[in-house]
């Protein structure tokens, strides 16, 4: 109750270190804190939902594993959705307490990307249209990996930048933490460029894998005669969209460069698409 006090115009930092420890202490701490922050940021009260925002981001950071555990359940994840949902708390939530809570989730599927039932909760908000677009963090904002941090963690892969993102963070300079937003942001951006990136070629093959089994069953349909109107309208169209995947193929190649294995599958997807489409050439052609 001190922690999250509405009338308090600042965190009580001394309450919620207190707070942290008492979850930290207690077996069935996580769950019983979990169940008390969710009262608190569905409440009515501006004030008293964001001190207990506070709160849980510093929990997150500060109560190990246990407590990742348990904040990553549907049950308390629902909780949150409710704040945000026009069905339950967000038809008289505040605006910026929404927008708060939508930069708690979106911050998790960074820095918790191993957990699904987040990444879920997240994508499932962007569906119904409820979150249009991945909120960007403020600049006086700062998001900490927790501590410690989960494995896959998207600094585990660059230590330089792991161990000034550490060094900012205990400084207690504005303008390091400042910069330790940024470091956050532009890596959370980099990453975001990767998984499109990576996307675009899983769909992009897949694309070519599905118009390659058509046009080869058509073919086939074709050398026999047995082939509808219908269905060589289809097979052209197939050939003409084929064609314009082989500049698709070539580009995610040149992206690809630096990883050998995404390359091979690239280019074994477009030694099929050459072949699909020398195929369609040869058989149409010699009728």
């Amino acid at each position: 109750d001190e922690a999250t006090d509405p009338s308090a115009s600042e965190e009580n930092w001394e309450c919620i270190q207190r707070f942290c420890d008492q979850v930290n202490a207690d077996t069935e701490g996580p769950l019983f804190a979990l169940r008390l922050l969710a009262h608190k940021i569905q409440s009515p009260q501006e004030g008293e939902a964001l001190h207990a925002l506070t709160v849980l981001e510093t929990c997150v950071n500060n109560c190990g594993d246990r407590f990742h555990s348990e904040m990553a359940k549907f049950r308390f994840l629902n909780e949150l959705i409710k704040v945000l949902s026009p069905k339950y708390y967000g038809i008289w939530s505040s605006e910026k307490v929404k927008s708060r809570v939508t930069e708690v989730i979106f911050s998790w599927t960074v820095w918790f990307p191993q957990e699904v039932k987040i990444q879920d909760a997240y994508q499932m908000l962007k569906k119904q249209g409820i979150v249009k677009e991945d909120p960007k963090l403020p600049e006086d904002k700062i998001l900490p990996p927790p501590s410690p941090r989960p494995q896959n963690s998207i600094f585990d892969t660059d230590e330089e930048k792991s161990k000034l993102l550490a060094r900012l963070l205990k400084s207690s300079h504005p303008e390091d933490l400042q910069a330790a937003n940024r470091l956050i942001q532009s890596v959370i951006k980099e990453e975001q460029e990767k998984s499109a990136q990576m996307s675009r070629r899983v769909n992009t093959i897949n694309e070519v894998s599905e118009n390659v089994k058509h046009m080869d069953e058509l073919l086939e349909n074709y050398k026999r005669h047995e082939l509808s109107p219908a269905d060589q309208e289809t097979l052209q169209a197939l050939f003409q969209r084929c064609e314009k995947l082989r500049p698709l193929l070539f580009r995610l190649a040149s992206e690809a460069v630096a990883d050998e294995e995404a390359l091979a599958e690239i280019l074994q997807a477009n030694d099929k698409l050459s072949w699909a489409l020398g195929q369609y050439r040869q058989v149409v052609a010699s009728q």
